[in-house]
């Protein structure tokens, strides 16, 4: 079988959309696949539909992975992508040769070429994601490395090799696009390249360069990004008639939320490609809603339904009780409390049950369940706490989401292997801080009443004394009898009542 190529799309006759030749506009620190699924995407539709007329030049950020590098020069940057799932409750299986990529370079073993892409004039755009951990300042980089180690670092020389090039000529900077998950990324990305260039003591023209000439915009992404489908890809490359090293999978839905000024919805066009991107003065609405209504959906129905004896995202969504009192949560409880339009809120949500019904994705409640404490902290506490000032009561779906959290959380054994808890005889592991671990073993003992008080009482899980809230140590101990006698199904019915 050959491998994927121009020459063998030719060969099999492909008819779809191919972009051969095309300006280097835009380079992209990360090989990974959630960039070529997300970012690499849009700009191939937007090449298609909007005639942007752009290619990628890929930058391996960690000098790893040498199997991607090579499939992806190998392939002439071509590489198939999956969307699958559901969409208004019909199941979609959509795939697509992204064409964009030009090639990829590796910074570690050819430094030179990498900086070569400075003195491009077509360039226009950098675009990154080197993990939450990929932004952050280290004082052990020196200018003269080659290339240093952070991302950021390597940021700040190319910006210098850039400014080198061009001087003060307006237009010369760049729009750049951070998709780390990281509040404020691009303002975090700014700071840290200001810090190189301070410590690295270059010029103040250039500082000032930065600041004028370059526009951080700070984002937020959303797409679940599979990745290479190891059980499926022999079966998909004899269908396709060509072998792919690096196909990639991901979800139908998407969404990407760019702060950043007016003009540039002119001159990234998105819209016109009608692609689901949003740019906007400022997105941290955008960012409370994904937050408290995706995040928070999951957060507070998991760990309920696993203890009614669930296992898979998926099927929670095929049981009538359970599907509800996810959707009382989210319609009843959490979007009174937030900001936006209610029409663009309710439309958020109704995606969040598709994503939630995807058949391609096995999402395991067990796996979401790492570090509840903090989870439940950030993304369902603001809305209990929004929910109960604005109506002055508890709200119901939420504060059994609590006690589910507790009960959960209530395990029988704490050794080398983890906190163990048990559902009916079937034990699982409590994945959190080794402090929460510790905390409920040594209250695992207590009864509801005092555990619902010792936890809620716990300013270091919540960052305030949640007991002191009206009502809420009574019935959120009430709630842990309910699911001891009854189960945490019986409570979900409850609920609904």
């Amino acid at each position: 079988m050959k491998k994927l190529s121009y020459k063998t799309l030719n060969e099999l006759n492909y008819d779809g959309y191919l972009l051969e030749d095309a300006p280097e506009r835009i380079l992209q620190f990360g090989e990974g696949n959630f960039l070529r699924a997300f970012v690499d995407y849009f700009v191939d539709v937007m090449n298609e539909k909007a005639d942007f007329n752009s290619k990628i030049v890929i930058i391996q950020p960690t000098g790893k992975n040498e199997k991607i590098y090579k499939s992806i020069n190998e392939q002439d940057g071509l590489y198939t992508l999956f969307l699958r799932g559901t969409e208004n409750g019909r199941k979609v299986n959509d795939r697509r040769v992204i064409s964009c990529v030009s090639r990829c370079l590796n910074p570690y073993s050819d430094y030179d070429e990498y900086m070569t892409c400075a003195k491009n004039p077509d360039l226009r755009y950098i675009t990154c994601n080197t993990t939450e951990a990929g932004i952050h300042y280290d004082p052990s980089c020196k200018f003269e490395d080659r290339p240093v180690a952070s991302f950021p670092g390597k940021l700040a020389q190319f910006l210098y090799a850039r400014y080198q090039a061009f001087g003060k000529e307006q237009g010369k900077g760049f729009v750049i696009l951070p998709c780390e998950l990281i509040d404020n990324n691009g303002k975090e990305l700014k700071e840290c390249v200001l810090q190189y260039a301070k410590q690295w003591q270059l010029e103040e023209e250039f500082i000032q360069w930065i600041k004028d000439e370059n526009i951080f915009c700070s984002t937020l992404v959303d797409r679940i990004v599979t990745g290479y489908p190891k059980n499926e890809a022999a079966a998909i490359c004899e269908e396709l008639g060509y072998e792919d090293n690096i196909i990639d999978t991901g979800e139908i839905f998407a969404l990407w939320i760019i702060e950043g000024p007016e003009n540039l919805k002119e001159e990234l066009p998105f819209a016109r490609a009608g692609l689901p991107v949003l740019i906007t003065d400022n997105h941290k609405p955008y960012k409370q809603r994904k937050v408290r209504i995706l995040n928070g959906a999951h957060t507070s129905m998991v760990l309920g339904a696993y203890l009614a004896g669930q296992d898979i995202v998926r099927d929670c969504m095929k049981d009538d009780v359970i599907c509800e009192f996810m959707n009382r949560t989210i319609y009843d409880e959490i979007i009174p409390t937030l900001p936006l339009p209610v029409q663009e809120l309710m439309d958020f949500a109704k995606a969040v049950t598709d994503r939630f019904n995807n058949p391609f994705i096995d999402h395991a409640l067990l796996a979401i369940s790492l570090n509840s404490t903090s989870k439940w902290k950030a993304r369902v506490l603001p809305s209990f706490k929004g929910y109960f000032d604005q109506f002055q009561k508890l709200p119901r779906c939420i504060t059994a989401s609590l006690a589910f959290y507790i009960a959960f959380y209530q395990g029988v054994r704490l050794d080398e292997n983890g906190f163990t808890g048990l559902r009916g005889e079937e034990e699982y592991t409590i994945q959190d801080d080794q402090n929460i671990l510790e905390f409920f073993n040594e209250h695992k003992d207590d009864n509801a009443s005092l555990l619902a008080r010792a936890v809620l009482s716990n300013t270091e899980f919540w960052g305030e004394d949640l007991s002191t809230t009206d009502g809420l140590c009574e019935e959120v101990a009430n709630d842990l009898k309910i699911i001891k006698e009854y189960g945490a199904y019986e409570l979900m019915m409850q609920c609904l009542v």
